[in-house]
C-alpha cells in the first residue's frame, strides 16, 4: 500500500493518521457527553402535512466518525481502522468512568428520590442532570456504536474485495448508509427500553415516536452520508498522493 518508506513521508502518514483519529475520537466524546442533553426539532409541513424530524444533539456530530474511518480504511487499511474503533470503545468506558467518579466525590449534594437529581438551586444539578443522560446515552452507544463501526469496516472492504478497489463511492456510500442504520436502531431502541433515559411526550404512542426518532436520525445520518462522497473521493485523491500511498487494490495485506 505504502510506496515510500523515507522519513518525509512516513511523518505526513502519521501526522494525517494522527488528524483522522482525532477528529474520530474527539466527534465520539463530544457526541457521548451532549448525546441527550437536548433535542433538535427539525419538523416542517409539507403540503399541508406535518413532517416530523427529531434529533438527539449528539447524533450531529456523528457521521463524521464514519466519514473519518472510511478515510482510514482506505488510506492505512482495515486492521488500522479497527484498532481506532476499539479505540473509541475505551474511550467510551474512560468516559462513564470519569463521570462515575465525579459524582462519588465530596461534597455530597442532597438527592431528591423522585428524580435522582440534586433540588433544583444546587448548582451540582448540572453536573448529575448530564451525568444521568451521559450514562444513559453511552451505555447505548457503546453496544450500537461497536456494531455499527465494526459493519462499516467490514462492509467497506468486502466491497473492496468485490470490485477490486473500483468504485470508491459505492463502498462509501453502502458501508455508511447500512452501518448507520444497524447503529440507529440499536441506539435507539436500547436507550428507551435498556437505559430508559427517553422520555415519550404524553399523547404520543411509544411506536411512533421511537419511529420518528430512529427515521429522523437515519435520514440526517444518510444526508450527510450522501454529501460527503464527493469531500471523500477529493480526499482520497489528494492524501493519496500527498501521503505517496497506492490505493490500488491488493490481495496481499499490508503490515500497516
Amino acid at each position: 500500500m505504502f510506496k515510500g518508506s523515507d522519513d518525509k513521508y512516513s511523518k505526513r502518514r502519521e501526522f494525517v493518521f494522527l488528524i483522522l483519529t482525532g477528529l474520530f475520537l474527539g466527534s465520539l466524546t463530544m457526541l457521548n457527553i451532549l448525546g441527550l442533553t437536548r433535542i433538535i426539532n427539525f419538523s416542517f409541513t409539507l403540503f399541508d402535512i406535518k413532517i416530523p424530524f427529531i434529533v438527539f444533539i449528539g447524533v450531529l456530530p456523528y457521521p463524521i466518525t464514519f466519514l473519518c474511518t472510511d478515510f482510514i480504511s482506505e488510506l492505512y487499511g482495515k486492521h488500522r481502522a479497527n484498532t481506532v474503533v476499539w479505540v473509541g470503545l475505551l474511550l467510551n468506558i474512560w468516559v462513564i468512568f470519569i463521570m462515575w467518579i465525579g459524582g462519588l466525590l465530596p461534597p455530597h449534594p442532597i438527592i431528591d428520590p423522585s428524580t435522582g437529581l440534586p433540588p433544583f438551586g444546587d448548582h451540582n444539578r448540572v453536573f448529575f442532570e448530564v451525568q444521568k443522560l451521559t450514562f444513559g446515552a453511552v451505555a447505548a452507544s457503546m453496544i450500537a456504536y461497536l456494531t455499527a463501526q465494526f459493519v462499516d469496516v467490514h462492509i467497506f472492504h468486502a466491497l473492496r474485495r468485490m470490485t477490486k478497489g473500483k468504485k470508491l463511492w459505492l463502498r462509501n456510500n453502502c458501508s455508511t448508509l447500512i452501518s448507520q442504520m444497524v447503529d440507529s436502531l440499536s441506539v435507539i431502541l436500547i436507550t428507551y427500553y435498556y437505559t430508559h433515559a427517553i422520555h415519550v411526550p404524553e399523547g404520543v404512542t411509544v411506536f411512533h415516536y421511537l419511529t420518528v426518532l430512529i427515521l429522523s436520525n437515519y435520514m440526517y445520518k444518510m444526508l450527510v452520508a450522501l454529501l460527503d462522497t464527493i469531500p471523500f473521493y477529493i480526499g482520497v485523491k489528494y492524501l493519496s498522493r500527498y501521503l505517496n500511498i497506492d490505493t490500488t487494490y491488493k490481495e496481499t495485506k499490508s503490515k500497516y
